[in-house]
C-alpha cells in the first residue's frame, strides 16, 4: 500500500492554468514530476519546470508513476484513452476539468444529467478521483497557505475507492489548500461548475454546508450565467479573470 507521506513519481498531463501550478506546487513541495502537454516536452515554458519538474512527451508522463493527474479539456479525454490502457491498477488518477458546453464539443451524456466524473472514469475503463476542480486557477497559483492557517481554503474531494481518496487528498494538502472529503463520484455532481462550493474559495468549515446545498437542476444554468458574464467581461471565452473578480462572481451567482 502506498505511503502517503512519501515523496511520489507525479506524471501530469496538461500545462494550463491548473496544469502549471500543479507542477511547480508539487515539485516543490518535493515530488518527482514529469509534465507533458500535446504539442511536445520543448513547448512547455521554463515557469513550469523552475521548482524541478521534469518536460517529457505523454507517454513518458504516465510511465512508472504513483500518480496521473489530469488537467485537459474535459472533451479531450477520450483523445489520451490509450494511454491508460496499460497503467497499472493501483495507480492513482486524479482529474482536475470541468464540463463547459461552450468550450467543449456537448457531450450528450452529460447533458442527460450523468456526472461528469462518471463520463471521465468511463472514458478512461479505470476509477478516477475528481480534485482541484473547484478552484479558480488565479486563486490557485496565489492564495494556498500552509497548514492550520486561519481561512485556508478548502477544495472537495471525490473518490470511490479509500486509497485513491486518501492519496489525492494528502496531495491537494501538499498545495497549500484543505482536502475534504466530499463522497464518492457519483456525489461529485455537487462540486461541478455552477454549485455553491465551485470557485467561491471555502474555508473546510464552509465547505458542509455549500456542497449539501447544491441543486443539480439549477447549477448548470447557473455555470452558464457565469460564462456569459465573464465573456461580455473579458470579451473572449479563453481568458481567465482575476481571481477576486472570479471569486466574487461565482459567489454572487453559485452561493
Amino acid at each position: 500500500m502506498m505511503d502517503n507521506t512519501k515523496k511520489m513519481n507525479i506524471g501530469i498531463l496538461g500545462t494550463g492554468h491548473i496544469g502549471k501550478t500543479l507542477a511547480r506546487k508539487l515539485s516543490a513541495a518535493g515530488h518527482d514530476v514529469k509534465v507533458a502537454n500535446s504539442r511536445g516536452p520543448e513547448t512547455i515554458e521554463a515557469d513550469v519546470l523552475a521548482l524541478g519538474a521534469r518536460a517529457v512527451s505523454t507517454a513518458q508522463a504516465v510511465e512508472d508513476v504513483d500518480v496521473v493527474i489530469l488537467s485537459i479539456p474535459l472533451n479531450r479525454i477520450p483523445t489520451i484513452a490509450p494511454l491508460f490502457a496499460n497503467l497499472p491498477a493501483e495507480t492513482v488518477v486524479i482529474d482536475t476539468s470541468n464540463y463547459y458546453p461552450h468550450r467543449d464539443d456537448k457531450i450528450d451524456a452529460i447533458e442527460a444529467g450523468q456526472v461528469e466524473s462518471l463520463w471521465v472514469a468511463e472514458q478512461l475503463g479505470r476509477p478516477i478521483v475528481k480534485a482541484w476542480n473547484a478552484i479558480g486557477s488565479g486563486s490557485f497559483a496565489a492564495k494556498g497557505k500552509p497548514a492550520g492557517s486561519p481561512d485556508r481554503i478548502a477544495l472537495p474531494v471525490a473518490a470511490d475507492r479509500e486509497k485513491d481518496r486518501s492519496v489525492a487528498m494528502a496531495l491537494v494538502e501538499d498545495t497549500g489548500l484543505d482536502a475534504f472529503d466530499a463522497g464518492t463520484l457519483a456525489d461529485s455532481w455537487r462540486q461541478q461548475p455552477g454549485t455553491p462550493c465551485y470557485c467561491t474559495d471555502l474555508t473546510r468549515e464552509q465547505m458542509a454546508g455549500a456542497l449539501a446545498s447544491a441543486d443539480a437542476s439549477r447549477s448548470p444554468k447557473r455555470r452558464d450565467l457565469a460564462v456569459a458574464v465573464m465573456q461580455e467581461r473579458l470579451g473572449d471565452a479563453t481568458t481567465n479573470p482575476d481571481a477576486d473578480f472570479g471569486v466574487r462572481l461565482s459567489r454572487a451567482i453559485y452561493m
